[in-house]
């Protein structure tokens, strides 16, 4: 029997968070320690995961399958194509940078506060997400699929809820409210769009009678499964309705900016740059491929909905005085970026659908980890309390303008590779939609360097003017993303050559073949 390395790479985190966890209380920097070598032995365990997968082989390897709920048809299966390995490895590479940036987020607050944090829950927490996120992307049993999905919520609940951000310009009680507030509308938004997706599976297993993705798949293909337009159609709503809250979707992403605005940094970025993505990747796992009909009925109205997240996250970004929630409207507008290629139906499309998925990881975390690393000193998220920052503390501002260019895609950071593929791939099936989506490349130059200007320019502020430059703990940080947004801005071929016979298997599902050009090349 071989070693079970999906299993591994999802059960070491899950053993981790129990382990962390039960650390003493009076033991917290044990409890860091131990998480961070659990983060770095799972990102081991991803790399093996990445090295042993083969693009040009079958389309779900390293595959598991024991049987579980024998009497309803569920089984423990597990595997991964492309798109499933190059996103697990984003999210293993993550958290050991979210949990070196949240070193000091869970300490115990200054004396006489009513409030104690336990620091060991905070890590524990994190790595319980982190397991359920990767197990999420291995999963190829509805079912099991389905637990996770929904699990994820309960840490993801604690985390916002009870380890918000210290910075509030209305004192402890307002922040504890807010984070309450946030928490909780993140549960209820998550858990309606989860309860609709269970009816949903509910029905996927009376029509095909079992919950394998590989067999319904399969059966659908050949065509001894046969679904009703019309059932097609709901089931295919169910799925897409879940998906889209997590992803977020205009107008299902107003969680969204409550949610990050409370949390910490590092717990913002594990929001947006890892939990979101299980919603737009499992629109190209389990939409497509199990209800393609009704995935290409549904397109026109997607592609509208995704243009406006487009250009409504971008545009509300503009406006906010808020440095976190500038951060996560303007990932609202890269979401609808990221669901346009994929709806596109497109070759290029999806595959900068998918390569912005990992790059939108990279560049947010990089924005957002060095925001917070700002926020933690001048202790106010406000954009207005900054200004000068760049001539006191140089690093941490040059860190913070290459994370912001990254952010607007600028050319030779790895998210403008994935933006112009989506756009290429938009422009050649629906040209108008390309050339209205571009505004929001106009947009997001404008909140990203009017966000720099405000902060990092200009006079220097009294309050910022001992402000120290980046730790080196802070450098271990962002330098490596610094690192990867260049890599992959001029030489993205690694993950493309990962994620495109993956791509090309979901146009298959669909039945889709890329445009013609309306002028042939040149012989």
């Amino acid at each position: 029997m071989s070693f079970p390395l999906l299993t591994a790479t999802a059960a070491l985190p899950a053993l981790g968070a129990v382990a962390t966890a039960a650390v003493p209380a009076a033991r917290r920097t044990a409890a860091k320690w131990l998480a961070l070598t659990v983060s770095l032995a799972t990102l081991a365990l991803a790399i093996t995961v990445l090295v042993r997968f083969d693009p040009d082989g079958s389309r779900y390897q390293l595959t598991e399958s024991h049987a579980w709920i024998k009497d309803f048809g569920v089984r423990y299966e597990l595997g991964v194509d492309g798109i499933a390995v190059a996103l697990i490895a984003l999210t293993a590479l993550l958290i050991p940078f979210i949990v070196l940036a949240g070193w000091h987020d869970a300490d115990p607050l200054e004396t006489g506060s009513r409030r104690w944090r336990p620091t060991q829950g905070f890590f524990a927490l994190i790595l319980a997400v982190e397991a359920m996120v990767i197990i999420s992307f291995e999963a190829t049993d509805v079912f099991l699929f389905y637990i996770f999905f929904e699990a994820m919520l309960i840490p993801m609940y604690f985390l916002i809820g009870g380890f918000g951000d210290r910075a509030h310009e209305h004192g402890e009680e307002a922040a504890a409210t807010q984070r309450s507030y946030a928490a909780v509308k993140f549960l209820l938004y998550n858990l309606a769009g989860g309860l609709i997706m269970l009816a949903a599976v509910i029905g996927l297993y009376v029509v095909a009678g079992n919950f394998s993705l590989t067999q319904i798949a399969e059966a659908r293909a050949n065509g001894s499964l046969h679904m009703a337009t019309s059932t097609e159609r709901w089931l295919f709503l169910g799925f897409f309705f879940a998906f889209a809250v997590k992803a977020p979707l205009w107008p299902l992403h107003t969680w969204l900016p409550n949610a990050m605005q409370e949390s910490t940094a590092p717990v913002a970025v594990l929001i947006t740059a890892v939990v979101d993505k299980v919603g737009t990747f499992a629109m190209l796992r389990f939409c497509l491929q199990l209800f393609p009909e009704a995935s290409k009925w549904a397109t026109p109205v997607i592609l509208v909905l995704a243009l406006i997240s487009i250009v409504y996250g971008a545009l509300l970004a503009v406006g906010q005085r808020d440095i976190k929630r500038l951060v996560a409207y303007a990932s609202i507008s890269h979401f609808g970026f990221i669901i346009l290629g994929i709806f596109a139906m497109t070759s290029q499309g999806q595959s900068g659908a998918t390569l912005y998925m990992v790059n939108h990881g990279i560049s947010t975390a990089a924005l957002m980890l060095v925001a917070g690393f700002l926020i933690s000193r001048r202790g106010s998220r406000l954009i207005a309390d900054y200004g000068g920052v760049q001539k006191v503390a140089p690093v941490l501002a040059g860190t913070f303008l290459i994370g912001g260019l990254a952010t607007l895609s600028l050319p030779g950071l790895a998210p403008f590779v994935s933006e112009f593929l989506v756009l290429v791939g938009t422009f050649s099936r629906y040209p108008v939609i390309g050339a209205i989506a571009t505004f929001g490349i106009v947009l997001a130059a404008l909140y990203t360097l009017v966000l720099y200007q405000r902060t990092m320019t200009g006079p220097v502020r009294p309050e910022v003017s001992a402000m120290p430059d980046l730790r080196v703990r802070e450098l271990v940080v962002v330098a490596p993303l610094i690192v990867l947004l260049i890599f992959l801005g001029v030489y993205p071929k690694p993950v493309t050559d990962i994620v495109n016979p993956a791509v090309k298997q979901t146009m298959s599902d669909v039945q889709k073949k890329d445009p013609k050009p309306e002028v042939e090349a040149a012989k």
